[in-house]
């Protein structure tokens, strides 16, 4: 993403960077949520059998990782776009 020009294109910029960051938090709120209900499920019926909420939490939680790099890191230089961009222009 480009460093806005304008205040209309910082204000886009920033309305989509909190909305990037509310999803996040409903995302959060979702995997914490049915991941306590598998684990409530487990305990109820095999409190001390095998525990097979892991595999869900595992696998829900990389796609959490993902969508966290997402929103939080950091946007590229300015040096490594001109490098892209270069890169694509004598390809």
């Amino acid at each position: 993403m480009s460093t806005p020009t304008s205040e209309s294109d910082l204000r886009q910029a920033a309305v989509m960077q909190l909305r990037k960051k509310r999803g996040f938090q409903a995302h959060v709120l979702a995997y914490l949520m049915v991941n306590l209900l598998f684990v409530t499920i487990w305990f109820v019926t095999t409190p001390h059998g095998f525990f097979w909420p892991v595999f869900p939490m595992f696998g829900w939680g990389i796609g959490l990782v993902f969508n966290a790099w997402d929103v939080y890191a950091p946007a590229p230089s300015e040096d490594r776009i001109r490098r892209e961009m270069n890169r694509m222009s004598h390809e």
